[in-house]
């Protein structure tokens, strides 16, 4: 018996005041079942989501599609945030690639959208918030 699952059996034995083995064995294939959320794919898109959103353009950016509710194209944020057309496309294409931000044409002009993710990510934000 490995030390973690020794560990387990106490922890158990604390928990459940009779511990047998079989409740030793049933714990584990839960914990087996949770440990999926670990895949790397998983962690991947993750870490992909939350870079994204730790540049202070984008942050602002993101921000600001939310707010609008709707589409805007990049000359429109470029007037709200203090920043380059270009840089401005080139945080808005990461933004689209951690599948925060839609974008489509619509003719010459390509127009951005916050992603229901994003929406969700940025209303959990506000509510973690507090008013001190």
């Amino acid at each position: 018996m490995s030390t973690a699952t020794q560990r387990l059996q106490r922890y158990l034995d604390d928990e459940l005041e009779d511990c047998r083995p079989e409740d030793v064995d049933q714990r584990l294939d839960e914990l087996d079942a949770l440990e999926a959320v670990l895949s790397p794919g998983h962690i991947e898109a993750d870490l992909e989501t939350l870079t994204a959103l730790a540049n202070e353009t984008r942050y602002k950016l993101l921000r600001l599609l939310v707010a609008a509710d709707g589409e805007l194209c990049v000359c429109e944020l470029n007037a709200m945030v203090d920043a380059s057309e270009s840089a401005i496309s080139h945080a808005l294409s990461t933004l689209t690639d951690a599948g925060l931000v839609t974008r489509r044409k619509d003719g010459r002009w390509r127009k951005y959208r916050a992603s229901n993710g994003a929406v969700a990510i940025l209303t959990l934000l506000d509510g973690v918030v507090t008013d001190e």
